[in-house]
Parts: C-alpha cells; structure tokens; sequence
C-alpha cells in the first residue's frame, strides 16, 4: 500500500483523529485581544510566551539571547513543519479538510496550539481574553466544515467561575463540541500556601471544581487535559528544549489522573470521561499498575497490616540486641529506634475519597480514561497487553496524530507509522481499529451520543454506542 487513502480503504473501518492541532495566527489573535480587551492586554498578550517568537516578523519579538544567563527555561522553537503543504495546513482547517481523504482521516478533532501557552498564563486578563479570542477565532475558522473535523475550546481553570463561564461561552455560544481544560493550575504564593504550589484541581485545591465536572457532564463534554509541564522544576533546562519536552505531557496528566482518582472525582461523576492527551499510554499503565499495588498494600483496611502498635517489642529487642553488636547495645536507643515511623495522620486511608473497595474498583474508574498517543509511539501495544499484570485490562489508547506540530515531519505519512504497528506484528487488527477509531468515538459519544452525528463516522458511532460495542469490535464489523 503506497499512500494513506490506499491504508484506509484497507481497513474497512473509520479513523479517528483524536488529536490534531490547529495553529492559530498570533498577530490575528493579537488584534481580536486587542479589540477585546486594549492595546495593553493585547501587548501583554504578544509578548506574554517565547514559544512562538521570529527573528522574521517584527511584531512577534525574537528570544533574549540572555534567556540562558537566566536560567529561564528553553521554550519551543522551530515548533512547525518545514514543508510549506503541511504548514499551510497547520494554519488553514479548510485546506485540511481537502486533504483528508488523502490522509486516511475520516474525522479530526483539532487542538489549539497557542491555546497550550495561555491557558495556565498568570495574568487573569491576558489569560481570560487570549482563550476567549482563540476560541471564537477557532470557530470561525472551523465553520462549514463540521462534517469532517471539529476545533477544541480552551477553557482556562484557575477558579470554577472562569472554567464555567468558558465552557458556556465554547460550547453554548460558539457551538464547539470538545474542550481542553488544565491538568493543574500553579498558584502564587499566598493563595493557599506561603510558597509557589500546584494545584491539580481535582484533589487538595483552595476550590471545589465539583461544579466544572458536573457542568462538563450537562454540557456532554469529555475532560479533555494536554497542559504542558516544561519549566516546572527538573523539567527546565535553560539551554535544551528536548529536555523540557520529553515527558512534558505525561507528567501533567499523570499528576491529575492520580488527583480524579484520590480526589473521588470518577466516583462521584460516573458520567465523566477523561483523556490526557500527547502523553502515550505508558504512563497510564504504569499508573494502573501502582494503584493496583498500593492499594493491596494501604488501602482501605490493609493499611492496618502497617500499624506498628501490632509489633512485639521483646521480640524484636531480642533480636536487634543480639545481632546488633555494640551500635545497639544501648536499651535506650533500641526503645527510641523501635519507635521510628509511628506517626500517623488522622485520616489513616489514603484511597478514602476515591470510591475504591476493591482492585476491581480501580479497573472500573480506568474504563473512562483515554490515552493520546502519536502514530509513531511505540509503547502503544502495551495499552493492549492485558498480561503485563494482575487484573490489568487494556487501556483506551487514541491515535492522536499531532499534525500542526514538528512532531510530524509529513501528514501523509501518520497513518502509515500507525499501522506500521500492525505490519510489524504488534498489534492485530481489532486492536489497531480500536486505536485508531474506536476509542476516540467511546470518549467524544459516550459523552455526547451525538457528537459524530452528520460525519462520515456516524453509522459505526452509533452501532458502537448503542449497545453493540461487543459486534462493533468482532472481526470484519465496521463502515466505511
């Protein structure tokens, strides 16, 4: 098969982008801020992230050669394709839409771009106005194009109020059907703490985001989370962008699946799915896998196993006074050493919150998370080998393409490094439809049914939705 139209016709199922990207033209978003809010929050705006500078275009000032004198950490640079096809692409959602079939895509769900750099930006104005501008601008330029592809909102979160108040605005005003929220927001010192902290939102935060989930779920909106982590302590290198880069999605989205987890958020919003995007579904697995392991060893009542009070002290003295030699010949100090570890907190059960009676709890909440991976990531097969570990069931890994980014050095070539998957042995083909479509349509239609309604996709998302996921998923089922 030479091309990706030749793979797709191939497979006799749809794809399912689950995460492209727009890039947005900054000195057009500029010039809405402006009109929005000012010249001084638009200036604010420009000038506000390194990510997109150019030493080419005057408006858009180049980087400080004194950034590393101050250990500032290396921002993205030469962050978009070189090939002037793809880059006009990246920038123009009409031209994509031509180029689909050409791709092997069915439907793409389109991220924002410069959306990643303001969305946890500490100024309130810039932060509020610039995902307002990004949304309103993305919808615009995604209009009469529905069929085939659909933008993602920005929906900043660094109180209830600003994440409600964008989500009506995305979903309710502009007719944007996916949303992009953070996986944390960093607070300044003084709010909650004397010192700079993160606030994973779902767990431990100065304010109760219950009311933002909730109107997710009424609003038929999958939390979608792809906040980058690069200048976050051991994670900012002032001189290699590369360092900064590997794990930067993970690492976020990893801090807030354990927060929904421990912070009882999937079991109180049984409706809620969850994606973490551009991360892989390492971690994901990885993460399974610890929880599974800790709470055998601390959850609920096997933390009592732990409680020193349990310990026989003259059993033990015999035995460190015998063996000890002269370190521990001193009765007292045995006495004092015997007593390390014992300080507990009131609240003993660390899973308490999180709805968790038992493993198979904890296989359940994982049955609504979803895991973004690119075409050429190489640990997708783990998400499907449900032998790695005890009660592990395959994980819902998405094609998630990141076309718009220097991630993809060629549009035409992802779907063929995605089945490469196939061709190599790894994965067989339930697996790779799962991957590369249905996975996708479980996340966006489980959380709007009618999300792919008018797509190409619409007749398999309704016989995978509606109840005949189990035919969905046999062998030679799927439409075209």
């Amino acid at each position: 098969m030479d091309t990706a139209r030749e793979v797709r016709e191939h497979l006799g199922h749809p794809v399912v982008d689950a995460d492209g990207h727009l890039v947005e033209s900054l000195p057009i978003l500029a010039d809405q801020v402006r009109k929005m809010a000012g010249d001084d929050v638009a200036d604010r705006f420009l000038g506000g992230s390194p990510t997109y500078r150019s030493r080419q275009a005057p408006i858009l000032k180049p980087m400080e050669e004194a950034v590393t004198a101050k250990r500032q950490a290396a921002s993205p640079w030469w962050a978009l394709p070189t090939n002037p096809l793809d880059r006009a692409t990246a920038f123009v959602p009409a031209l994509l839409y031509e180029r689909l079939d050409d791709l092997g895509i069915d439907f793409a769900i389109l991220y924002p771009s410069v959306g990643l750099t303001v969305i946890g930006h500490p100024d309130d104005e810039v932060r509020r106005f610039a995902c307002r501008a990004i949304n309103e601008y993305a919808a615009e330029l995604t209009a009469g194009l529905e069929d085939r592809l659909t933008a993602v909102a920005t929906v900043p979160c660094h109180d209830p109020d600003e994440a409600i108040a964008e989500l009506d605005h995305a979903v309710v005003e502009c007719g944007l059907k996916a949303v992009m929220l953070n996986s944390y927001v960093r607070r300044p010192p003084g709010t909650g703490a004397d010192h700079e902290w993160y606030d994973l939102l779902a767990i431990d935060s100065v304010y109760d985001y219950d009311p933002v989930w909730s109107r997710c779920v009424e609003l038929g909106v999958a939390v979608t989370v792809h906040t980058p982590t690069m200048g976050l302590p051991l994670r900012a290198s002032p001189s290699r962008y590369m360092l900064n880069h590997i794990g930067n999605f993970a690492t976020g989205s990893d801090a807030f699946a354990k927060g929904l987890v421990f912070g009882g958020v999937m079991q109180r919003f049984p409706d809620l799915r969850v994606a973490f995007l551009e991360g892989g579904v390492s971690f994901g697995v990885q993460l399974l896998g610890d929880l599974i392991s800790r709470w055998e060893k601390r959850g609920g009542a096997n933390i009592e196993r732990l409680d020193p009070s349990g310990v026989d002290f003259g059993t033990w003295d015999g035995l460190v006074a015998e063996h000890g030699g002269r370190t521990f010949a001193d009765p007292t100090m045995r006495r004092a050493t015997f007593g390390q570890s014992d300080n507990p907190p009131a609240e003993l059960d660390d899973f308490r919150d999180s709805g968790v009676r038992g493993v198979d709890d904890l296989v359940a909440l994982f049955e609504r998370f979803f895991f973004g991976c690119e075409a050429d990531d190489p640990t997708v097969p783990w998400s499907f080998a449900t032998r790695l570990g005890h009660a592990t069931p395959e994980l819902h890994a998405m094609l998630g393409s990141d076309i718009g980014h220097w991630d993809v050095t060629d549009m035409g070539d992802v779907l063929h490094e995605a089945h490469e998957l196939v061709d190599d042995g790894l994965l067989d083909a339930v697996h790779f439809r799962r991957f590369v479509c249905d996975n996708a349509v479980l996340l966006h239609g489980g959380a709007n049914p009618g999300f792919f309604d008018g797509t190409p996709v619409a007749g398999y998302a309704r016989e995978l939705l509606g109840g005949s996921v189990a035919a969905a998923r046999s062998e030679g089922t799927g439409e075209g």
